[in-house]
């Protein structure tokens, strides 16, 4: 639909006008009064972000960056807890081995000091029947004793006497006579004194040579008390006498 020009004579304030279809409208934009000319009218940009959406996703970004700090600052914080607690545990564990093994040691060494007087009781009580049995099938050994005991006597000594049991006086005075001669000693038999054995006496002392002294002795070298003669030998010479 078009319309005429206005002729001659008609009202000038006629509008020419003329539909335009929308398949011709192309690209347009909306007049403003700065559209010759200045700067453009700013108009609002659909496409910004709202300023409430920011904030929102501002505080979102600072949550998340506060928790990946908390994060970092309590794992840190769990691995100083960790160490200290190896370090706690290490030295506690350290303490109580070295307490374990300090134990242990101790026992390991009264175990060792009891076996130790275990065997060594045990050896002196065999070595005792070892001299028991000596003494009985080589009773000849007495002569041996006598001479040592003499020999332990100074020199200078006078009156000498030798006393031995009654069963060895003459072993003795057959196999030392030549000793007792030397040293003008004379033997005496007396029972007091075991077989085995003799003792000594002169102005300037005595020497005990019995068998049970010795032993003794000997006894007292490895650690031990065993004596000579047991309660129920002793006890049975005690009646024989």
């Amino acid at each position: 639909m078009s319309s005429h020009p206005p002729k001659h004579g008609e009202r000038s304030g006629a509008a020419y006008a003329r539909f335009i279809p929308r398949e011709e409208l192309r690209d347009f934009a909306a007049w403003t009064p700065d559209a010759f000319g200045g700067t453009p009218a700013h108009t609002p940009d659909s496409r910004q972000p709202d300023s409430a959406q920011s904030v929102a996703e501002a505080l979102q970004a600072q949550l998340h960056a506060a928790r990946q700090a908390g994060y970092q600052d309590g794992y840190r914080d769990g691995l100083v807890a960790l160490d200290g607690f190896k370090r706690s545990f290490a030295q506690q564990t350290t303490a109580q081995v070295g307490a374990l093994l300090q134990r242990f040691d101790d026992e390991l060494l009264a175990l060792e000091r009891q076996l130790a007087h275990a065997v060594a009781r045990a050896a002196v009580e065999l070595a005792r029947q070892v001299v028991r049995s000596e003494l009985a099938t080589r009773p000849e050994l007495v002569v041996r004793v006598a001479e040592d005991a003499l020999g332990a006597v100074l020199l200078s000594a006078r009156h000498i006497v030798v006393h031995v049991h009654p069963d060895d006086h003459d072993l003795v005075a057959q196999g030392a006579a030549e000793v007792l001669a030397a040293r003008a000693a004379r033997l005496v038999a007396s029972a007091d004194v075991e077989r085995g054995g003799c003792r000594i006496e002169s102005e300037l002392g005595r020497v005990d040579a019995q068998i049970g002294t010795r032993w003794a002795q000997a006894a007292a070298t490895l650690g031990q008390d065993v004596p000579w003669r047991d309660a129920a030998a002793a006890d049975g010479a005690e009646g024989r006498t």
